[in-house]
């Protein structure tokens, strides 16, 4: 650890850690950290916006974890503007009752970036998880790209994902002495969960889906949430399932995300097809079980494109632009936008293809949650 870290923390006071997220992604990807963090008895305060709140509650039960500080600042039909102002105000009211010295964010939503910008306000240093992600157009993905870029200005240790992210940083020209290569955190994430299965974890809705779905034809995992393919975009997508669907040694299994936008097209286009199952969204531990199970994924999620390769399954990235790159030169996932023949052309070619490749994941090995506390040990005993 550079010796210039050892100036950032307030001396008058030990060390006093706040971490916040507020979204489903956020709660799987910071919830290895928080458990690392249990495991070697280094005390910490967590805090939850609840940006998503059934969702959120959800990871937090699985990882039984319990928020000390939660704002639940959602409303129906709230503004991003809405959103925004009301973590700043929330956000206040704690560090006006309670000091900290360093907050923990996680990559690109909202409540990281306001909350690190609240950190900033009140003089807390802000350490960025998954840091240096990039497509440097902010429109795509909107509004994470911009939100992880004030982060990441905001930031004052960045624990990156990848080299390349990583690289990104220092093209940035962010200080090396405050970058560090971790992993991703959901990997970590994902390996939990896969160990609590194997060894009996079983919920309802896993045993639903094993006797509702015929797991012996080929199984195509379908997501998508993004706002930028609203409209004509989730129209395509409901093309290419469709067109999928005409074999029938193909089962389709669409959990669908709760937004009008997305499931008004896809309920109207998809509900009568006999093997388009389309259900609601899954709990994480239910999701990972499904799609430990896929043969192909078809999604938007950035997520999904860190896990999948841990689980050899190859996705289809139904955006038009991804910061995870790595997975695209790895050959793990294939960049297709929203064109339906793209979709199709591609999901036959895998689906079709009989011989397994191992997939190597290029975003980690489980061990990130372990570095990230590791420096944090260190910070806490420089002290």
């Amino acid at each position: 650890m550079s010796l210039k870290f050892h100036l950032i923390i307030n001396k008058t006071l030990k060390l006093k850690i706040l971490i916040c997220f507020g979204t489903r992604p956020e709660a799987i990807k910071m919830a290895p950290i928080c458990l690392a963090l249990k495991k070697e008895n280094i005390p910490f305060k967590l805090c939850v916006t609840a940006q998503h709140r059934e969702m959120l509650d959800q990871v937090l039960s699985f990882f039984d974890l319990v928020p000390d500080y939660d704002l639940n600042v959602m409303q129906p039909n709230q503004s991003l503007n809405m959103l925004s102002s009301r973590i700043l105000s929330e956000m206040d009211k704690i560090f006006e009752k309670e000091s900290f010295n360093i907050v923990l964010v996680h990559g690109d939503t909202t409540t990281s970036a306001l909350v690190a910008l609240s950190a900033f306000h009140r003089n807390c240093k802000v350490a960025h998880v998954e840091a240096g992600l990039r497509t440097y157009n902010k429109l795509s993905p909107f509004p994470e790209e911009l939100n992880r870029q004030l982060t990441g200005r905001i930031a004052d240790i960045h624990f990156s994902p990848t080299k390349k992210a990583a690289q990104n940083l220092l093209n940035e020209n962010v200080e090396e002495s405050r970058v560090f290569v971790t992993g991703n955190t959901v990997i970590d994430a994902l390996f939990i969960t896969l160990n609590r299965i194997d060894n009996g974890y079983t919920n309802n809705a896993i045993d639903h889906l094993k006797t509702t779905i015929d797991f012996s034809k080929k199984i195509v995992l379908v997501t998508g949430h993004r706002r930028e393919s609203f409209g004509v975009g989730f129209e395509n997508l409901c093309d290419s399932i469709l067109e999928l669907s005409k074999k029938e040694a193909i089962e389709i299994v669409y959990p669908v995300h709760l937004n009008p936008n997305v499931q008004d097209i896809v309920y109207n286009r998809l509900s009568v097809v006999k093997n388009i199952y389309l259900i609601a969204p899954l709990d994480y531990p239910s999701f990972v079980w499904l799609m430990s199970r896929a043969n192909v994924i078809i999604s938007d999620s950035g997520g999904i494109q860190e896990e999948a390769p841990s689980l050899n399954v190859p996705v289809l990235v139904t955006r038009e632009t991804t910061e995870r790159d790595e997975g695209i030169k790895a050959k793990c996932s294939f960049l297709v936008g929203t064109n339906s023949k793209k979709i199709v052309k591609k999901a036959y070619e895998i689906l079709d293809n009989n011989t397994s490749v191992k997939l190597k994941n290029p975003y980690g090995d489980g061990k990130a949650s372990k570095k990230i506390v590791k420096f944090l040990n260190d910070l806490k005993n420089s002290i």
